[in-house]
């Protein structure tokens, strides 16, 4: 079988059966095709050609390219789901990733802003925005409930729930999640909603003033521009705010499995990054603070 062939059928698995979102087949797409490039330019099209040594090549060759490790390891996790798929279909008698390990990468604590610096959020955007009801409804659902931005635009009215102060959240790999909503988001929430009328609850939840459905550029535009006016943080993302929300959820002692549930994770380890972040910022409180220090 060829190269091009297996990484057709694996897409078309991940599609039809076990049903990745949209951005998540695009990424695979685009893994898949940088590695079939550099197969044809070794002239390795069959699967049967393809060894672990030659996978490691490919792996040296993007750290040549000053790739950076997470973004290696990504790429190496989809070879490993396509080589998985075609050892257990029986097109390959070994599989030739299973001892490739992935490139040892020093984690990033993620960057947060405080609590504070949302409140004066609110109070430039009230100066400031031409539209302060959705803007200050995305911050809300951004932060309030830590969505991912994705999350936050396919919304739709239907999906959130007032009177049971919960939301119905699409997450990664099409996983529903219920997420709880803030007695203080309420009313931010319900200050937009009476901006706008609903033909019917299929709607999308977060319209820009034609009344189109709002879509993540325009998300990150809009946070990128408050948050240059209240922090010096490096990345000015809204990923920002989600960030900040399970820290601050856990600096006030939520509980980690919790939070892990909120915030749509698979993995608890993935959650207990923000354990590090909140025990990094004890530290430097205690440091400015207390005498001994």
């Amino acid at each position: 079988m060829n190269i091009d062939k297996l990484a057709d059928e694996y897409l078309e698995e991940l599609k039809n059966i076990k049903r990745y979102s949209f951005n998540t087949l695009k990424s695979y797409a685009e893994d898949l095709k940088e590695f079939i490039n550099f197969c044809n330019i070794h002239s390795k099209t069959k699967i049967s050609d393809i060894s672990d040594k030659f996978i490691k090549s490919f792996l040296m060759s993007l750290s040549e390219k000053q790739l950076d490790k997470k973004s290696i390891s990504r790429k190496l996790s989809t070879l490993r789901g396509m080589f998985k798929f075609a050892y257990q279909r029986d097109y390959l008698n070994m599989n030739p990733t299973v001892m490739i390990s992935n490139p040892k990468t020093k984690r990033k604590l993620p960057e947060v802003i405080s609590t504070n610096a949302i409140i004066e959020i609110y109070k430039i955007v009230d100066k400031e925005d031409k539209n302060p009801k959705l803007t200050k409804a995305i911050i809300e659902l951004l932060y309030g409930c830590a969505l991912r931005v994705s999350e936050l635009c396919q919304l739709n009215r239907i999906d959130i729930d007032l009177k049971e102060k919960v939301i119905k959240v699409l997450g990664k790999g099409n996983k529903m999640r219920i997420v709880p909503v803030g007695d203080k988001s309420i009313p931010v929430i319900k200050e937009y909603l009476s901006t706008i009328t609903f033909k019917n609850f299929g709607n999308a939840l977060l319209v820009n003033e034609k009344g189109k459905r709002i879509y993540p550029r325009f998300v990150h535009r809009i946070i990128s521009k408050y948050l240059a006016k209240v922090s010096d943080i490096e990345k000015k993302s809204p990923h920002i705010l989600r960030h900040s929300a399970a820290t601050h959820m856990l600096d006030n002692g939520a509980d980690i499995r919790a939070v892990k549930e909120i915030l749509g994770h698979e993995n608890l380890s993935t959650t207990q990054i923000y354990t590090h972040v909140s025990i990094e910022r004890l530290k430097s409180t205690y440091k400015k603070a207390h005498p001994k220090s």
